[in-house]
């Protein structure tokens, strides 16, 4: 099917085409980062499409965004070591102030500032974000935080990072979703002056850790927003985050499609290639189906978000159906290859790994069910 974004694809195509499949092997052999594939994306601009040209950055909407981080999957690359750059701005896009966007947004635009990680999920509390126990309490011209964060990534990679705190006890509120509040950690001062990274070993080559913060100071200045409303800033920028993931997904989907029907048009068993045999080729047809089917379902959610119209229930369903359609083609295409699938050089084993994550996270599959449920068909809540 035709593409949208064609001139972004051929763009983005050209720079992934400088990091072939022996780059991305080698940084998930070594358990690394790839700094140089960052810096190239960062500095050409691109993880600053959503940014307004006011502030240096390209004004593009979430459509284009999604383009772009779906090509970068699609080369063989593994875009979790960069979308956080380009969403986590939003929270500070909507509800910072005009100092702090002038402050700060010009040089995440220039790829001279990393915002790239963001503090939410607890041990504790898990999905249930009204139940977090970090605290922010205010004394004086700053904030004094402690407590615990977990799945925190890219903090060793990054030079903000936002960060949700309790500053008003549950007790006090009137709702639990009360009392939150969103601020700018600058990490490079944190780092060691109160804040505390501890790297979490997982079965995806991703830089994701478990923070411990005693008595770290936060200028009150940092404060993004109004002080008790951070549930809700968090909650207004996962549509955007939940699509981009989607788009992630559908990278990965044509990848593992393209790679599986390539092996089996090529690959000879019994003096035929063995992608005549149905019982090998319906299986990558059927993926190709359901990846197509949620690339739509993604411009759907884009295209509701960048005309500013509600678009939650767009967005949870190309990220339900982008990844299921993705872990679909990635075991066609683990079967496709047979043993050679299991072998690192054919970098099937690689990107099979990074895919099965989107099932688990940013959100579940269950909670998508839960929010169709509840707010598209109007079934009670759940919890």
């Amino acid at each position: 099917m035709s593409e949208r974004f064609a001139d972004i694809r051929e763009a983005i195509r050209a720079l992934c085409a400088q990091f072939p499949d022996e780059y991305f092997r080698r940084i998930d052999a070594e358990r690394g980062y790839p700094d140089a594939f960052v810096d190239a994306l960062m500095r050409a601009g691109w993880l600053a499409a959503m940014i307004p040209e006011a502030y240096g950055g390209a004004g593009l909407g979430l459509g284009a965004a999604s383009a772009i981080l779906e090509e970068i999957n699609r080369r063989g690359g593994n875009a979790g070591a960069v979308h956080g750059q380009m969403y986590n701005m939003g929270t500070l896009l909507r509800h910072g102030s005009e100092a702090q966007k002038r402050r700060y947004l010009p040089p995440i635009a220039a790829g001279t500032l990393r915002i790239q990680s963001m503090a939410v999920t607890e041990p504790s509390a898990g999905t249930d974000t009204t139940k977090i126990r970090t605290t922010a309490v205010r004394r004086g011209d700053r904030y004094v935080v402690n407590g615990q964060k977990v799945w925190t990534s890219r903090v060793q990679h990054s030079d903000l990072m936002i960060l949700l705190a309790r500053t008003t006890p549950v007790a006090e509120v009137k709702r639990k979703s009360e009392g939150m509040s969103i601020f700018m950690v600058d990490l490079r001062d944190a780092i060691g002056n109160g804040l505390s990274v501890q790297p979490i070993r997982n079965m995806v080559n991703h830089e994701t850790n478990e923070l411990f913060f005693d008595n770290l100071e936060i200028p009150a200045e940092n404060l993004v927003g109004e002080e008790g409303k951070g549930f809700r800033y968090i909650l207004d920028g996962l549509n955007a985050e939940r699509t981009l993931i989607a788009a992630e997904c559908i990278g990965d989907g044509y990848w593992f499609v393209e790679r599986a029907a390539k092996y089996a048009g090529e690959r000879v068993v019994f003096g035929r290639p063995i992608g005549k045999n149905q019982g090998v080729a319906f299986p990558i047809a059927e993926a190709y189906v359901e990846v197509e089917a949620a690339s739509l379902m993604r411009y759907a959610a884009c295209d509701r978000f960048d005309r500013g119209e509600p678009c939650g229930a767009e967005a949870n369903m190309a990220k339900h159906l982008a990844a299921k359609a993705a872990w679909e083609a990635a075991n066609a295409c683990l079967q496709t290859h047979g043993g050679f699938g299991f072998a690192a050089e054919y970098d099937v084993e690689r990107k099979f790994r990074e895919t099965r994550l989107y099932l688990v996270a940013p959100i579940s599959t269950n909670l998508i069910f839960s929010y169709i449920a509840e707010h598209v068909l109007g079934l009670p809540r759940s919890f």
